[in-house]
């Protein structure tokens, strides 16, 4: 393979239409002092906080995202099976069953090099899918970091971090990044593992973080209050945050040579990547 340095952008959970508005408003502000050759979102809750619709699709191409990944609301918005094998740059998690629509990996071309982009999904606390450690050692089998492509990124898409640290640590050398989503709140964890992988066991969101993990604050509220469900969650309306993490891998290897998180926007601290 070639021998270049990626830069590459990894964004967290896009939730509704501040994600949407945070990645709209603030991804020009970061293009302004970063380059990036691969741009990665989550949005699995971009459409009103459960799945995604190809127009949102259309819409993320427009902003400079290069591929999409999912999760475990892939389904959520039904239209998806009419569309998502339309667009391979769309990836659900790998450990679907294989009579599931769409792609659970992808290769993203880019003047520097070729970057594979892997979604998986955890099992605790979460669907009882395939074993995600099985399915992505055994792509990695058969495409290998330097030999057939010049990054892996992959998308932890679990709830507990002990899964998600778990899983790094078993992809660890193997894979440029292992970055965890789904939880909504980005970790101060983000380091390069010993054997040179970059990791962050959460991304956190692109959403409205005065609301509780993207929503209106009164049903969540009110449900663990009461018991009681009484309305749909909507997501909130205020101004989001773009948050995520910024990589560079090493020239040489493929593996993580700079790693840091980002947050533009909206209620949290700006951190802007090294």
């Amino acid at each position: 393979m070639r021998a270049s340095e990626l830069n590459i952008l990894f964004l967290g959970d896009l939730v509704g239409r501040a994600g949407r508005h945070a990645v709209r408003d603030q991804l020009p502000r970061l293009l302004e002092k970063h380059s990036y050759d691969c741009i990665i979102a989550n949005c699995e809750n971009s459409a009103g906080g459960f799945g995604i619709t190809e127009t949102i699709c259309d819409e993320m191409d427009e902003y400079g995202i290069n591929v999409i990944t999912l999760g475990n609301h892939t389904w959520d918005q039904r239209e998806i099976f009419g569309w998502i094998h339309r667009k391979p740059h769309v990836v659900r998690p790998i450990n679907y069953p294989q009579t599931a629509p769409g792609v659970g990996h992808t290769f993203f071309e880019c003047e520097k090099g070729r970057i594979l982009v892997i979604n998986a999904m955890g099992r605790l606390f979460m669907d009882a899918l395939d074993d995600p450690f099985r399915i992505v050692d055994d792509l990695l089998k058969n495409i290998a970091l330097q030999r057939d492509c010049d990054a892996i990124i992959v998308d932890f898409h679990a709830e507990a971090t002990s899964e998600k640290q778990a899983f790094a640590t078993y992809l660890d050398g193997r894979v440029s990044l292992v970055v965890g989503t789904h939880t909504h709140v980005p970790t101060a964890d983000h380091r390069i593992m010993p054997y040179g992988t970059g990791y962050q066991s959460d991304a956190g969101m692109c959403g409205d973080y005065d609301s509780i993990l993207g929503m209106e604050k009164d049903e969540p509220v009110n449900r663990f209050v009461n018991k009681i469900n009484s309305k749909r969650f909507e997501t909130s309306k205020g101004e989001g945050t773009l948050a995520g993490l910024a990589i560079q891998t090493d020239s040489h290897t493929g593996l993580c040579r700079k790693i840091s998180p980002v947050s533009l926007g909206g209620a949290l601290s700006e951190i802007w990547p090294d």
